[in-house]
């Protein structure tokens, strides 16, 4: 099988995500036989270039799927729902980035690092989780095999490119607009389909995703009910408060941790850096540690600032950044793919 070559659609592939994922099946030597680019009507006809060649975009449709033995989703829950359906009927695996169908019991929610075995469950789709899942359970997953995990708590510090590319177009413009003592466009942030927005630069926002009758949000939740799916250990506990932060792109996460058993610092830190998909940066009085600035474009999951809790015996405390472009999803997606045609 290690001539085969698939053809590969790309569902949102003039997206912020699309963009990534096309980037790396082609950096990454994925064997792509046809690529089939898929957008919204409003932007089938553009060409995006793969391989030295122009490729036209079309529209995704039910019958674009025909033929087609992989579908990258990443144009949002509502095009999954209608579509993915229809492409794992034309014979596609389906590997989407949304929300639409991570918590489906049926669907496997994976992190190649982490549970990999997973993916032969699939009936046709494998769920990409959320990008500030990924990164935390990818630097979860040592501590988890070692010492078992009893309760996470995170704060998240999350990029405005988790919003799209029109969250960080405002950024940009809200920056230019008060530096200059303008009025500041409000038309994204937080949540574009609410109705109250709030400026992102030079601010904070407590606030990812819609809000959920319990007082988290969405995206808090996600982070919660995806990490116990992901590990098959429903007895974890995650508290997350996920927050949007003026930074173009990475997200970076404070991780408490309270683990089942005792721990060596130096074995911590040895157990992370020898562990896939992970680097560690973590000398302080040096002052190095991971930030968003220096993750951009980097596939790995960072981590640094880990240090033993000073109240609890078994609790620590991690620093974790990532490229939520990248490993918080296209690299993932693409990982996920990688992983699928070398079980055949």
């Amino acid at each position: 099988m290690a001539n085969k070559t698939y053809t590969v659609a790309v569902v949102g592939a003039t997206g912020a995500v699309g963009e990534q994922m096309l980037k790396f099946l082609e950096e990454r030597q994925f064997p792509v036989k046809e690529l089939r680019p898929l957008s919204s009507a409003r932007s089938a006809g553009s060409t995006i270039r793969f391989r030295g060649e122009d490729i036209v975009v079309q529209e995704a449709l039910p019958e674009a799927f025909e033929g087609v033995d992989i579908a990258l989703f990443s144009a949002g829950g509502s095009v999954s729902e209608k579509l993915a359906p229809e492409a794992v009927k034309r014979g596609a695996v389906v590997i989407d980035n949304t929300n639409a169908f991570r918590m489906h019991p049926d669907v496997p929610l994976v992190v190649p690092e982490v549970n990999k075995e997973a993916i032969r469950q699939h009936k046709g789709i494998i769920a990409n989780p959320n990008c500030s899942t990924i990164q935390m359970v990818v630097a979860l997953k040592p501590l988890y095999d070692r010492y078992g995990l009893d309760r996470v708590i995170v704060s998240t510090y999350q990029a405005v490119s988790g919003s799209g590319w029109q969250a960080a177009i405002e950024l940009q413009k809200q920056s230019q607009a008060a530096l200059n003592g303008d009025e500041l466009p409000l038309q994204v942030m937080p949540v574009g389909k609410l109705d109250k927005h709030y400026p992102i630069a030079f601010n904070v926002l407590p606030q990812c995703d819609v809000a959920q009758d319990n007082g988290f949000t969405l995206e808090e939740m996600k982070m919660d009910r995806e990490t116990q799916k992901i590990f098959n250990d429903h007895e974890i506990k995650v508290t997350a408060t996920c927050v949007r932060v003026p930074v173009y792109r990475g997200h970076s996460e404070s991780v408490y941790v309270e683990l089942k058993k005792d721990f060596d610092l130096e074995e911590v830190r040895t157990l992370l850096s020898e562990s896939s998909g992970i680097i560690v940066e973590d000398q302080i009085q040096e002052q190095i540690y991971p930030m968003p600035i220096h993750v951009e474009n980097r596939t790995e999951v960072f981590v640094g600032r880990i240090r033993r809790d000073l109240h609890h015996p078994h609790a620590l405390n991690l620093w974790v950044v990532a490229d939520n472009l990248l490993k918080g999803a296209a690299t993932n997606a693409i990982q996920i793919a990688e992983a699928l045609i070398s079980e055949e």
